[in-house]
Protein backbone atom coordinates (compact mmCIF):
# COMPACT_ATOMS: atom_id res chain seq x y z
CA UNK A 1 0.00 0.00 0.00
CA UNK A 2 2.73 2.71 0.20
CA UNK A 3 5.36 1.26 -2.06
CA UNK A 4 6.08 4.11 -4.26
CA UNK A 5 4.68 3.47 -7.87
CA UNK A 6 8.36 2.72 -9.98
CA UNK A 7 8.35 -0.23 -7.53
CA UNK A 8 4.60 -1.38 -7.18
CA UNK A 9 5.32 -3.81 -10.13
CA UNK A 10 2.39 -2.89 -12.41
CA UNK A 11 1.95 -2.03 -15.85
CA UNK A 12 -0.24 0.33 -17.71
CA UNK A 13 -1.17 0.35 -21.51
CA UNK A 14 -3.05 3.82 -22.55
CA UNK A 15 -5.53 3.98 -24.93
CA UNK A 16 -4.15 6.15 -27.18
CA UNK A 17 -0.20 4.13 -26.47
CA UNK A 18 1.17 7.03 -24.86
CA UNK A 19 4.36 7.00 -26.23
CA UNK A 20 7.18 9.48 -25.85
CA UNK A 21 7.38 11.47 -29.41
CA UNK A 22 11.21 12.19 -28.80
CA UNK A 23 12.50 8.46 -27.85
CA UNK A 24 12.76 5.86 -30.43
CA UNK A 25 10.73 2.71 -30.09
CA UNK A 26 14.12 0.98 -28.48
CA UNK A 27 14.27 3.71 -25.84
CA UNK A 28 10.76 3.97 -25.12
CA UNK A 29 10.57 0.12 -24.64
CA UNK A 30 13.69 0.92 -22.35
CA UNK A 31 12.21 4.00 -20.29
CA UNK A 32 11.43 1.89 -17.34
CA UNK A 33 14.28 -0.14 -17.06
CA UNK A 34 17.05 0.15 -14.24
CA UNK A 35 20.44 -1.53 -13.72
CA UNK A 36 23.53 -2.31 -15.86
CA UNK A 37 23.25 -0.92 -20.00
CA UNK A 38 24.53 -4.06 -21.19
CA UNK A 39 21.15 -6.14 -19.11
CA UNK A 40 18.49 -3.13 -20.14
CA UNK A 41 19.74 -3.30 -23.36
CA UNK A 42 19.29 -7.21 -23.78
CA UNK A 43 15.34 -6.86 -22.50
CA UNK A 44 14.72 -3.97 -25.12
CA UNK A 45 16.01 -6.50 -27.67
CA UNK A 46 14.28 -9.68 -26.08
CA UNK A 47 10.63 -7.90 -26.41
CA UNK A 48 10.81 -5.69 -29.55
CA UNK A 49 11.53 -9.25 -31.08
CA UNK A 50 9.06 -10.96 -29.03
CA UNK A 51 5.89 -8.34 -30.30
CA UNK A 52 7.62 -8.72 -34.01
CA UNK A 53 9.50 -5.49 -34.21
CA UNK A 54 13.20 -6.06 -33.96
CA UNK A 55 13.79 -4.03 -36.99
CA UNK A 56 11.67 -1.51 -36.18
CA UNK A 57 13.97 -0.06 -33.11
CA UNK A 58 15.39 3.62 -34.22
CA UNK A 59 12.06 4.44 -35.69
CA UNK A 60 10.26 7.14 -33.81
CA UNK A 61 6.49 6.35 -32.69
CA UNK A 62 5.52 9.15 -35.98
CA UNK A 63 6.70 6.92 -38.51
CA UNK A 64 4.92 3.79 -36.72
CA UNK A 65 0.97 2.56 -37.89
CA UNK A 66 -1.40 1.78 -35.47
CA UNK A 67 -0.33 -1.37 -34.96
CA UNK A 68 3.33 -0.83 -34.83
CA UNK A 69 2.90 1.81 -32.01
CA UNK A 70 0.25 -0.73 -30.14
CA UNK A 71 3.33 -3.48 -30.26
CA UNK A 72 5.79 -1.16 -28.92
CA UNK A 73 3.79 -0.33 -26.12
CA UNK A 74 2.96 -3.28 -25.44
CA UNK A 75 7.05 -4.04 -25.30
CA UNK A 76 7.37 -0.62 -22.78
CA UNK A 77 4.71 -1.74 -20.46
CA UNK A 78 6.25 -5.16 -20.07
CA UNK A 79 9.93 -4.22 -19.91
CA UNK A 80 9.75 -4.33 -15.82
CA UNK A 81 8.42 -7.49 -15.57
CA UNK A 82 5.17 -6.53 -14.13
CA UNK A 83 3.09 -8.91 -12.22
CA UNK A 84 0.17 -7.21 -13.18
CA UNK A 85 -0.95 -4.71 -16.03
CA UNK A 86 -3.64 -2.69 -16.57
CA UNK A 87 -4.74 -2.22 -20.13
CA UNK A 88 -7.44 0.59 -20.75
CA UNK A 89 -9.47 -0.20 -24.37
CA UNK A 90 -5.89 -0.52 -25.89
CA UNK A 91 -7.23 -2.06 -29.22
CA UNK A 92 -9.94 1.08 -29.72
CA UNK A 93 -7.74 2.66 -32.16
CA UNK A 94 -6.91 -0.47 -34.47
CA UNK A 95 -8.11 -0.59 -37.66
CA UNK A 96 -10.40 -3.77 -37.90
CA UNK A 97 -8.46 -5.85 -40.26
CA UNK A 98 -5.60 -5.56 -37.71
CA UNK A 99 -7.20 -5.85 -34.59
CA UNK A 100 -8.17 -9.76 -34.21
CA UNK A 101 -4.53 -10.67 -35.19
CA UNK A 102 -2.88 -8.17 -32.58
CA UNK A 103 -4.98 -8.94 -29.59
CA UNK A 104 -4.09 -12.72 -30.44
CA UNK A 105 -0.68 -11.89 -30.62
CA UNK A 106 -1.08 -9.51 -27.24
CA UNK A 107 -2.87 -12.22 -25.54
CA UNK A 108 0.33 -15.01 -26.09
CA UNK A 109 3.12 -12.60 -25.50
CA UNK A 110 1.20 -11.53 -21.78
CA UNK A 111 0.82 -15.64 -21.19
CA UNK A 112 4.11 -16.46 -21.87
CA UNK A 113 5.04 -13.31 -19.57
CA UNK A 114 3.28 -14.74 -16.58
CA UNK A 115 1.61 -11.61 -15.98
CA UNK A 116 -2.16 -10.90 -14.85
CA UNK A 117 -4.21 -8.55 -16.77
CA UNK A 118 -7.14 -6.15 -16.39
CA UNK A 119 -8.57 -5.34 -19.30
CA UNK A 120 -11.34 -2.54 -19.87
CA UNK A 121 -13.28 -2.77 -22.74
CA UNK A 122 -17.28 -1.76 -24.03
CA UNK A 123 -16.54 -4.37 -27.19
CA UNK A 124 -18.03 -7.67 -25.56
CA UNK A 125 -16.39 -9.68 -28.22
CA UNK A 126 -13.36 -8.63 -27.08
CA UNK A 127 -14.41 -9.62 -23.74
CA UNK A 128 -15.28 -12.76 -24.88
CA UNK A 129 -12.10 -13.23 -26.95
CA UNK A 130 -9.48 -12.40 -24.41
CA UNK A 131 -10.98 -12.82 -20.61
CA UNK A 132 -10.51 -15.84 -18.06
CA UNK A 133 -13.51 -14.16 -16.32
CA UNK A 134 -15.47 -10.98 -17.27
CA UNK A 135 -16.81 -8.10 -14.16
CA UNK A 136 -19.65 -6.62 -15.95
CA UNK A 137 -20.11 -3.38 -14.69
CA UNK A 138 -22.45 -0.93 -14.78
CA UNK A 139 -22.91 2.52 -13.55
CA UNK A 140 -19.16 1.88 -11.26
CA UNK A 141 -20.85 -1.57 -9.92
CA UNK A 142 -20.36 -4.93 -10.73
CA UNK A 143 -23.51 -6.24 -11.32
CA UNK A 144 -22.25 -9.83 -12.30
CA UNK A 145 -19.30 -11.35 -12.74
CA UNK A 146 -17.93 -15.07 -13.97
CA UNK A 147 -16.09 -17.00 -17.03
CA UNK A 148 -17.25 -15.79 -20.28
CA UNK A 149 -19.53 -19.05 -20.94
CA UNK A 150 -21.57 -18.75 -17.86
CA UNK A 151 -22.20 -14.88 -18.08
CA UNK A 152 -23.42 -15.38 -21.61
CA UNK A 153 -25.83 -18.59 -20.89
CA UNK A 154 -26.71 -17.02 -17.37
CA UNK A 155 -27.61 -13.44 -17.51
CA UNK A 156 -28.31 -11.55 -14.32
CA UNK A 157 -30.89 -9.65 -16.03
CA UNK A 158 -31.86 -7.79 -19.57
CA UNK A 159 -28.92 -5.49 -19.47
CA UNK A 160 -26.64 -8.21 -19.05
CA UNK A 161 -27.75 -10.49 -21.94
CA UNK A 162 -28.08 -7.43 -24.57
CA UNK A 163 -24.62 -6.73 -23.53
CA UNK A 164 -23.59 -9.67 -25.85
CA UNK A 165 -25.68 -10.04 -28.39
CA UNK A 166 -29.24 -8.10 -29.94
CA UNK A 167 -32.26 -9.96 -28.00
CA UNK A 168 -35.72 -10.40 -28.69
CA UNK A 169 -37.84 -9.36 -25.73
CA UNK A 170 -40.89 -10.77 -24.96
CA UNK A 171 -43.22 -9.36 -22.23
CA UNK A 172 -45.82 -11.15 -19.77
CA UNK A 173 -47.58 -11.62 -16.18
CA UNK A 174 -46.80 -14.22 -13.66
CA UNK A 175 -49.99 -16.49 -13.00
CA UNK A 176 -50.26 -19.73 -11.08
CA UNK A 177 -46.11 -19.38 -11.51
CA UNK A 178 -45.90 -19.38 -15.19
CA UNK A 179 -47.00 -16.97 -18.15
CA UNK A 180 -48.73 -17.06 -21.67
CA UNK A 181 -46.95 -15.97 -24.48
CA UNK A 182 -47.34 -16.92 -28.14
CA UNK A 183 -44.51 -19.64 -28.08
CA UNK A 184 -47.00 -21.63 -25.15
CA UNK A 185 -46.65 -21.45 -21.09
CA UNK A 186 -43.30 -20.67 -19.60
CA UNK A 187 -42.55 -21.60 -15.84
CA UNK A 188 -41.68 -18.38 -13.66
CA UNK A 189 -40.38 -20.33 -10.26
CA UNK A 190 -39.92 -18.39 -7.64
CA UNK A 191 -42.18 -15.16 -8.62
CA UNK A 192 -45.39 -14.16 -7.27
CA UNK A 193 -48.94 -13.95 -9.38
CA UNK A 194 -49.04 -10.52 -10.88
CA UNK A 195 -44.92 -9.83 -11.53
CA UNK A 196 -44.30 -8.37 -14.96
CA UNK A 197 -41.43 -10.63 -16.62
CA UNK A 198 -39.89 -10.75 -19.48
CA UNK A 199 -38.88 -13.80 -21.61
CA UNK A 200 -35.52 -13.34 -23.53
CA UNK A 201 -34.18 -14.80 -26.63
CA UNK A 202 -31.37 -14.16 -28.87
CA UNK A 203 -31.84 -14.11 -32.67
CA UNK A 204 -30.01 -17.03 -33.50
CA UNK A 205 -31.95 -19.41 -31.21
CA UNK A 206 -35.41 -18.79 -33.25
CA UNK A 207 -36.03 -21.85 -35.71
CA UNK A 208 -37.99 -20.67 -38.91
CA UNK A 209 -40.02 -22.91 -40.76
CA UNK A 210 -42.47 -22.68 -43.48
CA UNK A 211 -45.95 -21.88 -43.51
CA UNK A 212 -47.81 -24.71 -44.77
CA UNK A 213 -52.03 -23.83 -45.16
CA UNK A 214 -51.86 -22.43 -42.10
CA UNK A 215 -50.32 -25.62 -40.11
CA UNK A 216 -47.13 -24.88 -38.16
CA UNK A 217 -44.44 -27.65 -37.64
CA UNK A 218 -45.39 -30.27 -34.82
CA UNK A 219 -44.47 -28.59 -31.57
CA UNK A 220 -41.46 -30.75 -29.86
CA UNK A 221 -40.61 -30.63 -26.24
CA UNK A 222 -37.51 -28.99 -26.71
CA UNK A 223 -38.40 -25.84 -29.17
CA UNK A 224 -42.32 -25.68 -27.36
CA UNK A 225 -45.15 -24.20 -29.15
CA UNK A 226 -44.65 -22.89 -32.63
CA UNK A 227 -46.18 -19.14 -33.76
CA UNK A 228 -47.01 -17.77 -37.11
CA UNK A 229 -45.36 -14.37 -38.30
CA UNK A 230 -45.07 -12.27 -41.57
CA UNK A 231 -41.51 -11.53 -43.11
CA UNK A 232 -40.71 -7.60 -42.60
CA UNK A 233 -37.63 -7.32 -44.05
CA UNK A 234 -34.70 -9.92 -44.69
CA UNK A 235 -30.75 -8.99 -45.03
CA UNK A 236 -27.92 -10.76 -46.40
CA UNK A 237 -25.08 -9.69 -43.03
CA UNK A 238 -22.43 -11.71 -44.79
CA UNK A 239 -21.97 -14.66 -42.41
CA UNK A 240 -25.52 -14.59 -41.71
CA UNK A 241 -28.96 -13.88 -42.85
CA UNK A 242 -31.09 -11.55 -40.15
CA UNK A 243 -35.32 -11.75 -41.07
CA UNK A 244 -37.52 -9.74 -39.02
CA UNK A 245 -41.14 -10.70 -38.07
CA UNK A 246 -44.29 -8.93 -37.16
CA UNK A 247 -46.11 -11.72 -35.33
CA UNK A 248 -49.55 -12.14 -35.23
CA UNK A 249 -49.94 -11.93 -31.59
CA UNK A 250 -49.98 -8.24 -30.38
CA UNK A 251 -47.86 -7.03 -33.22
CA UNK A 252 -44.95 -8.31 -31.40
CA UNK A 253 -41.69 -7.71 -33.32
CA UNK A 254 -38.92 -10.08 -33.20
CA UNK A 255 -35.92 -11.05 -35.21
CA UNK A 256 -34.23 -14.16 -35.94
CA UNK A 257 -30.64 -15.35 -37.59
CA UNK A 258 -29.77 -18.28 -39.72
CA UNK A 259 -25.93 -18.90 -40.79
CA UNK A 260 -27.09 -19.06 -44.34
CA UNK A 261 -28.43 -17.26 -47.46
CA UNK A 262 -32.41 -16.92 -46.47
CA UNK A 263 -34.01 -13.91 -48.02
CA UNK A 264 -37.56 -14.39 -47.64
CA UNK A 265 -39.84 -11.69 -49.38
CA UNK A 266 -41.55 -9.36 -47.13
CA UNK A 267 -45.23 -10.68 -46.05
CA UNK A 268 -44.27 -14.26 -46.72
CA UNK A 269 -46.08 -16.37 -43.31
CA UNK A 270 -43.66 -18.59 -41.20
CA UNK A 271 -43.43 -20.03 -38.39
CA UNK A 272 -41.38 -19.47 -35.23
CA UNK A 273 -39.79 -21.72 -32.73
CA UNK A 274 -37.95 -20.78 -29.92
CA UNK A 275 -35.83 -23.26 -27.95
CA UNK A 276 -36.88 -23.31 -24.50
CA UNK A 277 -33.21 -24.08 -23.03
CA UNK A 278 -32.24 -20.65 -24.42
CA UNK A 279 -34.68 -18.49 -22.89
CA UNK A 280 -34.51 -15.96 -19.78
CA UNK A 281 -36.85 -15.47 -18.26
CA UNK A 282 -36.47 -12.32 -15.21
CA UNK A 283 -38.46 -9.68 -13.83
CA UNK A 284 -39.21 -6.81 -15.76
CA UNK A 285 -37.29 -3.60 -14.78
CA UNK A 286 -38.95 -1.86 -17.47
CA UNK A 287 -42.20 -1.51 -17.07
CA UNK A 288 -42.46 1.43 -19.64
CA UNK A 289 -41.16 -0.76 -22.09
CA UNK A 290 -43.08 -1.26 -25.24
CA UNK A 291 -44.15 -4.70 -26.42
CA UNK A 292 -41.83 -6.44 -28.67
CA UNK A 293 -38.55 -3.88 -28.04
CA UNK A 294 -35.26 -4.67 -29.28
CA UNK A 295 -32.91 -3.05 -27.18
CA UNK A 296 -29.42 -2.12 -28.88
CA UNK A 297 -26.18 -3.91 -27.07
CA UNK A 298 -25.85 -2.41 -23.63
CA UNK A 299 -22.74 -0.45 -22.71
Amino acid sequence: MHLPPERRQIGLMFQDFALFPHLSASENVGFGLSGPRAARAARVAELLERVDMAGFGAKYPHELSGGEAQRVALARALAPRPRIMLMDEPFSGLDNRLRDGIRDETLSVLKEEGTAVVLVTHEPDEAMRMADEIALMRAGRIVQQGAPYNIYNNPVDREAAAFFSDINVIHGVVRNMQTDTPFGRFLCPGLTDGTDVEIIIRPQHLKMDFDRGGRGPNPTAQDGTPARGVVERARFMGSESLVEFRMEFDGLRLKATVPAVFLPAPGTPLWLSMRRDRCFVLPCKHHGAAKGELPAAAE
